[in-house]
């Protein structure tokens, strides 16, 4: 599996990489030493909870190995009036009658529940490359689907400023 991410994603994920693995590394195997030494490890609550955060960080450091090996990177926007990769589009839901702005972004950066929607989501797949005043239709999965027109696209860019997905 390969992951479509940016030059800009993969920079944040190296960086992020970088700190887990030299500064708060350290500082989680120290912590574990230090519960350790508390004594009975069957009751000992601090050890048990330091080597869980010790556990999530090399997940953690795993995961992003794993995406940076696995990336693909993306070309920069190429369409000066259609809908690309960071772009804000506000959209009239047809069947609801509501207006939604929606923000196109990679998976390491999708958040719905703040308007950033995944570029491989089902909305965001629908929504590239159109144009102000177009049509089309969502297909959420086998049996249901929606109609939007998109009313604006207001032309971003990947400044960082969106923050990579924990978990």
């Amino acid at each position: 599996m390969h992951n479509e991410l940016t030059q800009k994603d993969l920079q944040m994920m190296q960086e992020e990489l970088d700190y887990r693995r030299i500064q708060l590394r350290p500082k989680l195997l120290e912590a574990v030493k230090e519960a350790r030494a508390f004594g009975d490890l069957s009751e000992n609550f601090e050890y048990k909870a330091a080597k869980q955060e010790k556990n999530r960080n090399e997940s953690r450091i795993r995961f992003l190995e794993n995406m940076i090996k696995t990336a693909v990177v993306l070309p920069d926007a190429t369409h000066a009036d259609a809908v690309d990769l960071y772009d804000k589009v506000t959209v009239l839901l047809e069947d609801e009658g509501d207006t939604e702005t929606y923000q196109i972004v990679t998976t390491m950066r999708q958040d719905a529940l703040h308007g950033l929607i995944s570029k491989e989501s089902p909305l965001g797949r629908a929504m590239l490359g159109r144009k102000v005043g177009e049509r089309f239709h969502i297909q959420v999965n086998d049996s249901y689907g929606y109609d939007a027109v998109i009313q604006s696209i207001e032309k971003g860019g990947d400044d960082g400023s969106v923050p990579l997905r924990g978990f």
